[in-house]
């Protein structure tokens, strides 16, 4: 009885060991590991507000919906790779599925890189369906301002959302404006100074690499070839990475794709892992820098004063639209300090337990700040991240807030020199 007594206890610690030596494994679905390519996931019963509180104004900033895979770089790389292994005959039937799916991706790409598709689309006519149907009398004879940034897809999502609203409601007066001119706003990325030169600095390598080199799995390339155990580590997670890469792409393209074919759980777990921690370490204030944060500093600075406008009842717009990218989303809801949008920590094998792009930044990713006037006049404010109200004070999970309260949160997120 001893023995089997020590036995167990053996076992038990064996297990125990096994389990403490990757506290930080993830084991979220395949929809997820898509990451911020995943196809926006709409709610299924949008949420309402209380007869109490009447809607006067909606600010809202919007990624731009499902689109074709960004570039041809990751594709086209993954083809020379393919192809030269399937010269030398050593391409496993995986591999020579993989190729062929490469190449489609390919040919059904050519000249729309990046373009918004018809997934991408429907889900901004779904978002202006949505906030009709929940504001309507914000948009009978009332006044719409929508920007885009200059990229066509941020263009082609503007032109969509608002179209849709017209057709809802033929009275309503709309205003588009899209261009660089737009782009201190939509794409501070491009134009922050600071930022720009902090970006050069690649201080976010070292971290990177470490926690790459660490995680990224190697089998999923060596299946695709014969005499895959030649490939060195970093080639085989390099191609890995790759093959990922172009992958999760194929949902938000209409496409479908069987990944268990290509990666275990494991390995879509830790890949996607290595793709959220890049995001996360360019685009968030982080303990590196702060700096990405800042660059939105503008950005939330504009959507304080178009509310307190609205509050004012001066707002030359019933709602302010705006169209941007990921990388205009995830600077503001950091520097926001967003609940799941904001985290610190020296322990960058921790994020994708507490950051998870996919909850951040799918596609067509927006926040919304709903400003309502309840029976006595005062002005309450609602912040919805991808249409689900969130708190925003910290300490509190009230949904309705006091503009003031909101107001005076938000200008204290902004560096000094903005806290006017």
């Amino acid at each position: 009885m001893k023995r089997i007594l020590f036995s167990l206890v053996i076992i038990a610690l064996g297990m125990a060991s096994l389990t403490a030596a990757d506290p930080t494994a993830t084991n979220y679905p395949v929809d997820d590991c898509l990451g911020s390519a995943k196809p926006y996931p709409a709610p299924d019963d949008p949420s309402t507000c209380p007869d109490s509180l009447t809607p006067i104004f909606i600010n809202h900033v919007g990624r731009h919906g499902a689109r074709f895979l960004s570039s041809p770089k990751v594709t086209m790389q993954l083809i020379q790779r393919l192809v030269k292994a399937d010269s030398a005959n050593t391409l496993t039937p995986l591999g020579k599925e993989l190729l062929g799916i490469a190449r489609f991706i390919a040919e059904t790409s050519h000249n729309r890189w990046g373009a918004l598709d018809s997934l991408g689309m429907a889900e901004q006519r779904g978002l202006a369906s949505r906030m009709f149907r929940a504001f309507p009398k914000l948009f009978l004879d009332g006044k719409v301002h929508a920007i885009s940034s200059y990229a066509p897809r941020c263009v082609m999502s503007m032109y969509e959302f608002t179209h849709q609203l017209d057709r809802l409601n033929n009275t309503v007066e709309i205003t588009t404006s899209s261009g660089r001119q737009n782009s201190p706003l939509m794409r501070p990325f491009d134009t922050v100074a600071d930022y720009v030169a902090w970006s050069k600095t690649k201080e976010w390598e070292a971290p990177y690499n470490m926690f790459f080199e660490t995680t990224a799995p190697v089998e999923p390339a060596r299946r695709l070839l014969t005499d895959g155990k030649k490939l060195s580590h970093s080639e085989a997670a390099d191609m890995a990475w790759e093959e990922y890469k172009m992958l999760i792409g194929l949902p938000a393209m209409g496409l479908s794709v069987d990944f268990g074919k290509f990666f275990t759980p494991a390995e879509m777990n830790a890949l996607w892992a290595c793709e959220n921690l890049g995001h996360y370490l360019k685009r968030t204030a982080t303990t590196i820098s702060t700096e990405p944060a800042l660059i939105a500093s503008d950005l939330l600075l504009n959507l304080i004063e178009t509310a307190d406008a609205a509050a004012e009842g001066s707002a030359p717009a019933n709602v302010e639209l705006r169209f941007g990218h990921a990388e205009t989303l995830m600077p503001l809801l950091s520097l926001m300090r967003l609940r799941g949008c904001y985290y610190m920590t020296n322990y960058f094998d921790t994020v994708a337990l507490h950051w998870k792009d996919f909850d951040v930044v799918p596609m067509a990713a927006n926040l919304q700040m709903i400003l309502f006037r309840n029976h006595k006049g005062e002005t309450l404010v609602r912040f919805d991240l991808n249409e689900v109200p969130v708190p925003l004070l910290p300490n509190s999970d009230d949904i309705y807030i006091p503009w003031s309260k909101a107001r005076a949160y938000l200008m204290h997120c902004l560096p000094l020199h903005m806290q006017i």
